[in-house]
């Protein structure tokens, strides 16, 4: 039996996948989550075989969590779900030591097996979610990207440069480099638009 706790901010999908996955394998969900904080609470407390987690969702998103989770558990084993997979992500998610990545759409029987496969020590990128990250468009860089993340989340330029270790000059160099790349006049805009192309 595989224990496993679900993290998902979309409670349609989350219930559905707790109610699914014990009927397609020998799975049992430990408890689920609803955003970063609590899944980084539910993993620590159930430490279960796999966490199944989000990529994107309210505070502390889904890298953020399994960043914090990886140093508390470094052996944890993650399959993360996701919509978008641009390259930035998937490269820091895989520095991080997430094992899987399966596109939120796929079947529950899909996830199932790829929960299956990383319990036994394998690997699995979805092939719909590679190729989509290899078709990349975006011209920012992943530190630009970083800093846009932030700034889309409310923060000022010093507390952007205290999250991510930088000073606040690099802070303003890539931002300006940022709007030069997305054609915006401020920060917020250049967020924006990043957002709404999907790069961040």
């Amino acid at each position: 039996m595989t224990t496993v706790v679900l993290a998902d901010d979309e409670v349609l999908l989350r219930k559905a996948l707790a109610a699914l996955l014990p009927l397609e394998g020998e799975i049992t969900v430990l408890a689920e989550a609803a955003d970063g904080a609590a899944a980084i609470e539910a993993t620590l407390r159930h430490e279960p075989d796999v966490l199944v987690i989000d990529l994107e969702m309210p505070g502390v998103d889904g890298l953020g969590a399994v960043a914090e989770i990886r140093r508390a558990r470094p052996g944890q084993v993650i399959l993360m779900l996701t919509r978008h997979a641009r390259p930035g992500v998937l490269r820091k998610a895989l520095r991080l030591g997430v094992q899987g990545f399966v596109s939120k759409s796929a079947e529950p029987a899909h996830i199932t097996s790829v929960i299956a496969a990383l319990h036994d020590g394998k690997r699995w990128i979805d092939p719909d979610v590679s190729a989509r990250a290899v078709i990349d468009d975006c011209p920012l860089t992943e530190r630009e990207t970083d800093v846009l993340r932030v700034t889309a989340e409310g923060y000022s330029v010093a507390e952007i440069a205290a999250r991510l270790h930088l000073a606040e000059g690099t802070v303003r160099n890539y931002l300006s480099h940022a709007m030069q790349k997305t054609q915006t006049r401020t920060r917020h805009e250049a967020a924006r638009y990043a957002r709404e192309h999907d790069w961040l």
